[in-house]
This record gives structure tokens, sequence and C-alpha cells, in this order.
């Protein structure tokens, strides 16, 4: 951590020394916001754990691989108690409920592939729980995300972490400018295995706990039967059709099939097939070769752009992202007069409504995150994949 804003003596670059602010870390019971947490309590700030309490208490404690369980609400305490800090619990449990988990089931019944985790962090994280730190006079809420910010000519502005196999920009792009200046991020300059050892330094209990892994609400990974009990009309059969317009045989709801997938599809063709684009309106899943998974261009919807402002009708040239496990591809951004548009240099395969495009100003290590938004339409190449008319578009 370094200080990072003039007349500052901390590491938050707030004015002044650290212990004459008051901070709140959101603690997920993981070891990285408990280090957060400890580094920050050494520091000198006045620090306030917040815990989110995400689900109903007793039905969580047994969750593995996921956060904000009731397990994970238990380790926050004991990391709390460690460190002489204050420590709060927030029931957020309708409030995620209704922006996180029905969301999700909406977009899998229109035939999206959504992610969870942005939506968190737009909806509990960085508005619920935010709010709720500057209603206690904080001056900051610091996070264990691996990510970092700095100033820049004045503003705050987000960049890719130190460490690329930890680096979770790609869920935080809808961090909007107002919210960068009172958020921060204290491990993006760190690797997880220095994490680890401060946390052991430390005598924290979380030392060694794994990394959640899953979708927090589905731990077993089983997100279509979660979808299906909220939304049982998505579980309707219906045809699976090839791009060609020819019917190769039946699905058995379109929330067990995403953008891309191979497997599950139980049609012998003689070549391999994979899910070209899901019709959830007319209940058909669209299937074809690999080539036809490739699109050039996806038009974005609920963009959040923190680079230098774009004038309708002009191009600049970024570096863009279409999934979490993949690195950025060189692209240009053009802001058009119904939105933001993305032209992937040579194409991206199986790229998924509902998913995040992030766009970043080079693909390396510390590169800025300029904004992104989500996938409303990806549009193919007609030279690699023709899109009969009788097949919707």
């Amino acid at each position: 951590m370094h200080s990072t804003a003039p007349h500052s003596e901390n590491s938050l670059g707030l004015p002044g020394k650290a212990a004459d602010h008051r901070v709140v870390v959101a603690m997920s019971g993981g070891v990285d916001s408990s280090v957060v947490a400890g580094l920050l309590a050494r520091e000198g700030f006045e620090v306030v754990g917040m815990t989110l309490q995400l689900y109903d208490h007793g039905a969580a404690v047994g969750r593995k691989g996921a956060c904000c369980a009731g397990s994970d609400i238990h380790d926050a305490r004991l990391v709390a108690e460690r460190l002489g800090i204050a420590h709060y619990v927030l029931d957020y449990e309708s409030r995620f409920h209704e922006g996180v988990i029905e969301a999700f089931a909406d977009a899998y019944a229109r035939g999206e592939t959504p992610v969870p985790c942005i939506a968190c962090n737009q909806t509990v994280k960085f508005t619920d729980l935010l709010a709720a730190a500057r209603t206690l006079g904080a001056s900051a809420l610091a996070t264990g995300h691996y990510v970092t910010s700095r100033l820049v000519e004045g503003q705050r502005r987000l960049f890719r972490p130190h460490d690329e196999r930890r680096d979770q920009s790609y869920f935080l792009f809808a961090t909007t400018a107002e919210q960068l200046e009172y958020v921060r991020f204290p491990l993006g300059e760190m690797p997880k295995e220095r994490v680890r050892e401060l946390a052991a330094e430390m005598g924290l209990v979380v030392a060694d706990k794994p990394d959640s892994q899953d979708i927090c609400f589905v731990p077993d990974g089983r997100y279509a039967r979660v979808v299906a009990a909220m939304r049982p009309e998505a579980t309707q059969p219906g045809n699976i059709r090839h791009v060609d317009g020819r019917l190769l045989g039946q699905h058995d709801g379109v929330i067990n099939y995403t953008v891309g997938q191979r497997r599950g599809l139980n049609i012998a063709l003689g070549e391999p097939l994979f899910v070209v684009k899901i019709d959830a309106e007319n209940h058909e899943l669209i299937v074809g070769p690999r080539e036809a998974l490739r699109s050039h261009r996806v038009m974005l919807r609920d963009a959040n752009w923190l680079g230098a402002p774009l004038a309708v009708g002009e191009q600049r040239p970024v570096y863009a992202r279409v999934r979490s496990t993949r690195p950025p591809r060189p692209a240009a951004i053009i802001l058009t007069p119904t939105g933001y548009e993305v032209e992937i240099d040579g194409g991206e395969e199986g790229v998924a409504p509902g998913q995040a495009c992030v766009l970043y100003d080079t693909d390396e290590a510390g590169a800025e995150i300029l904004g992104g938004g989500f996938i409303q339409k990806a549009i193919a190449d007609p030279a690699i994949a023709p899109t009969p008319a009788h097949v919707p578009a």
C-alpha cells in the first residue's frame, strides 16, 4: 500500500494521518478482506468490519466454496475479535434475493448467461454497503478485491492488479467514478502468497482458508435447478435447430444451455456442434460448427465508461475481455447514437449475451480499466457464419 494523494500520511490517500479516519472494511470471512482489516488496523485507522448476511443463517452454515455464508460470518467475527475491531453483520438477504438471485433467474430465462458477482458488486456491496459506511461517518470503504486505484490528474482511476492470476477487474467494471472516490482496494499491489503470509503473521484463523470458487448461492454448481425452481416456464422443451435451418432434435429447457456449450446436446451429426444462439422466446437452441461461434462485434447495454469522454461517432482503440477467464484482445470502442459498440480484432468465440465486455487501455498487468458493459447482442461476421433469414437474428 502506498500514499496516492498530496498531504496524505496514510496508505489510503486520505488527508492527514490514519488515526484521523474511520474506515469500513467489507469482511466476507475470507483471508483477503481479513488481511485488509488487519493492515488498516495496524496502520492506525479506526476499522469497522461489516459482514453481509445474504442467506438464511441456518441453511448457510454448512456451505462450502461460497462467500457470505453462515460459516463465513463466524470466521469474520473471530478475525474481528483477534484484531480488536468493531464488527457488524448486516442482513441484506431480501436485497440480495431481489437484486442478484431474481435477476440471475430472469437472465437465464431470457437465454442469457449472467454474471451474478457483478450484480452483487453493483447492488449490495457498492451501493447498499457503501451507503451504510457513509452513515457511520467512515472516510472510505475498503475491500479485499484484487484491483487497485490511484489518482490521475486529480481523479481516482481503476487498474488491474499486480498479480494477474488474482485479477478481479472483470467483476468491477461497473464501479462508477463517484464510487471510486470512496472505495479503496489495499491488496492491488500484493501477490496472494504475501496475503496469506500476513494472515499467518497476524494469527488469523482464516490464513489457510480456501478461496471461494462457485456462485455463492449455487455452491454445488447446478444453477439450472435454482432457475427451474424460480422460473419453471424456462424448463419448457423445444427444438434444436442448425444454423442452416435444419431441425435436429429436442432440448429439455433453454436454462440447461449456454452459448459455446458442446456437451449435452445428444445429437449425432458426424461433426462437433456448439450452441450458437439461445432463442428463449421461441424455446429454440440454434447450433452449428465451431466457426459459427465467432463474433466480431458486440453491442453493450448498461455501460459504465470511466475513460476520457467519447463523442458520438468516435472510435477509440481498446483491449476487450468478454469472459473473466480470457485475456483482453485488441478491439475498438465506438459510441453510436444508440449506445456503445465494440469491434473485436479477429473476433471472439462464444460471446454470450448477459456476460460483461470489459475494456482496458492495454493487455498487461496494471492496465487501466476504461469501463465496459453487458453484452446485449453479439454479431457474427457474415463471411464466417451466415445466418439464414428464417433463423432468429
